[in-house]
């Protein structure tokens, strides 16, 4: 921990930074049933649907108005290729499939709002991402874990296409090759072994030094909720998250963001003195839908306790300031604009984050 601290602050300085995002849960239905999940609905489920560019654009207005810059879609997998009733009701907002309805829908955020869309749409082919690249500052997919032991009968991943680790490595590796600034992370007490989660840090790791796209790794543990598959299932320890955080920290290119949610763990602060550098993503605006239980930190009170474990909140965007160079590869040109303009409303005490001012 202390090896993993020392690197985090020889070039993180002693900044830890957040997002300050709105969430837009586009749909909650997903053709895979990941065991731990209660995000997904079944589409006969009356809390079942899509919501509509309107509820989007409600959402967004509420976060405008609270100062937010992020507008993150999360979203099931393909519901569309598993259940009749996600295709009819894709079909009735005139759409064949849910990533064309994301892009159309990021579209409409970035042109409308002052948000810049963050896209969480799992697995992707080459002309997924081709149709969300315009329009997303940043995508993401949690790799979660490497191992396909968790896909056998009985495990969290049974039934589920989108949880093949070599489909997700893929996707990765896509994301990569078309120079997506893109955010991953493990998924970490699902029954994986110590072995499995160095195997999955080193994938990330190869992945990056290959295409330099890697901005984030998330280090989430799991976290028992009523109704679940996996209700009775042990949660990892705090020492088991703290050893995960610094071994990702020393595996890791110094250079890309290390990060653990606060509000899954009473004890978070804790993980600071295990090299992290960022609290990821924040609302003041509306729940975490993934573990609706967990209320956000009022931000305000993070940023104190930021400061009394002797280091400094910032706010960042969700596309990390190396990746806004001019004639950047990775952004798109009305993308890498508004984000500038973001950049520069946020001032110049930001930029300390990733190594430096644009």
């Amino acid at each position: 921990m202390q090896q993993a601290v020392t690197v985090k602050r020889q070039y993180w300085g002693d900044t830890v930074t957040y997002s300050r995002k709105v969430f837009v849960p586009l749909t909650n239905m997903c053709r895979d049933t990941c065991t731990y999940c209660t995000f997904v609905k079944h589409p006969s489920s009356p809390e079942a649907n899509i919501m509509t560019p309107e509820q989007v654009m409600r959402t967004a207005r509420q976060g405008e108005e609270t100062g937010c810059k992020e507008l993150l879609f999360s979203l099931g997998e393909k519901p569309e290729l598993r259940y009749e009733q996600a295709k009819a009701a894709l079909a009735q907002l005139g759409y064949g499939s849910m990533v064309s309805y994301l892009a159309d829908t990021c579209e409409m955020v970035l042109q409308e709002t002052t948000l810049l869309p963050h896209v969480n749409a799992g697995t992707l082919n080459d002309e997924e991402i081709d149709q969300l690249r315009p329009y997303a500052a940043s995508m993401g997919m949690m790799l979660e874990t490497t191992s396909r032991r968790l896909m056998k009968k009985g495990q969290p991943h049974f039934g589920c296409p989108d949880k093949a680790p070599v489909q997700r490595l893929r996707t990765l590796e896509r994301a990569g090759q078309k120079k997506i600034p893109f955010t991953t992370g493990l998924l970490i007490g699902i029954g994986e072994t110590w072995e499995e989660r160095i195997e999955a840090l080193e994938a990330i790791n190869e992945c990056h030094a290959r295409h330099g796209h890697i901005q984030e790794v998330i280090i989430q543990n799991f976290q028992r909720k009523p109704g679940i598959g996996m209700e009775i299932h042990p949660e990892p320890s705090l020492d088991d998250m703290l050893r995960t955080l610094a071994v990702a920290r020393l595996i890791l290119s110094p250079e890309i963001s290390l990060q653990a949610p606060p509000n899954l763990s009473e004890r978070h602060m804790e993980y600071l003195s295990a090299g992290i550098n960022d609290w990821g993503g924040i609302s003041p605006v509306t729940i975490d839908f993934i573990n609706p239980q967990h209320r956000w930190p009022v931000i305000d009170e993070l940023a104190q306790s930021t400061q009394q474990a002797g280091q400094t909140l910032e706010e960042r965007l969700t596309v990390y300031p190396s990746y806004l160079r001019e004639k950047s590869e990775f952004v798109d040109p009305v993308v890498l604009s508004k984000s500038k303009g973001l950049w520069e409303q946020m001032g110049s005490s930001a930029a300390v984050q990733s190594g430096g001012s644009l």
